[in-house]
């Protein structure tokens, strides 16, 4: 398969509430896709729905060929998944949280040490292993994040929000082994409100009241909007254009201009 993803008309209600509403998306493996909206906005529900945590109300969606729904433990087995909260142990050092989901992810005593040796390189935690986790600065503590959701090698690497909290200087030095992991291979499922990180994807979906308002690369999202906010070219008329109809344009004109338009609608 060349797709790591394949979502149809996934919905997810909480009661009579709508968190996700019908989206439809693919995800080319060895992509970095992002998700960008406000909070509320249905990001990090259709992130747990394709991890397997939560079960679709609608529609399907498959994770590396398994469906989300009816097959979740496989899903799980071959997934790294990163919250928006530090969610490791603290009084634990960083040696032994790495241990801990090694064993938790099955690894045996060999695998385990090739893959303690590239996370620590992955996260640039060497001479840090004896600390503990608790005691380390907020960029740091999403580096150990990182590399515990990583050190089982996952095709498939999901970041809830993973510099939420963290310095701009920290968060482009955490992006940097993001980029590392891609050129090898792994596919990254990204949900940020920050435009930059957001620039830093090669696919975006634009999401707002659990809706993908729009989807393409940022170059095409940005083709969405003319200069002085004049409509410009949807990004399914210019596909591959970069900078189509962009001219001055930030992705943050575009998704001001979208949420705009979706509450004119409600």
């Amino acid at each position: 398969m060349s797709e790591a993803i394949v979502a149809s008309g996934l919905t997810r209600r909480f009661g009579d509430f709508v968190a996700v509403d019908h989206i439809d998306f693919q995800v080319r493996r060895g992509e970095i896709f992002g998700f960008l909206g406000p909070n509320g906005s249905g990001k990090s529900t259709t992130i747990r729905m394709l991890c397997g945590i939560l079960s679709p109300s609608e529609g399907r969606a498959e994770v590396l060929g398994f469906d989300v729904a009816r097959q979740p433990e496989r899903v799980r087995e071959r997934i790294g998944y990163m919250s928006q909260k530090f969610s490791l142990y603290e009084d634990l050092t960083v040696h032994e949280n790495l241990l801990f989901y090694a064993g938790i992810y099955g690894l045996d005593a060999r695998r385990t040490r090739e893959r303690y040796a590239a996370a620590i390189a992955l996260a640039g935690l060497e001479g840090r292993e004896r600390l503990l986790a608790g005691h380390l600065s907020g960029g740091w503590k999403q580096r150990l994040a990182l590399g515990c959701a990583a050190i089982h090698k996952p095709p498939l690497l999901f970041l809830d929000e993973p510099t939420s909290g963290v310095d701009p200087v920290s968060r482009r030095s955490f992006w940097d082994h993001l980029y590392g992991l891609a050129e090898e291979g792994t596919t990254l499922i990204v949900t940020t409100h920050y435009m930059d990180e957001a620039e830093r994807c090669q696919r975006l979906a634009l999401m707002y009241g659990g809706r993908i308002c729009a989807m393409g690369t940022p170059e095409e999202l940005r083709g969405l909007v003319g200069e002085a906010g004049r409509p410009g070219p949807s990004a399914a008329a210019c596909p591959g254009v970069p900078g189509a109809g962009s001219g001055g344009v930030s992705l943050e004109d575009v998704f001001v201009d979208l949420v705009q338009k979706e509450r004119a609608r409600e």
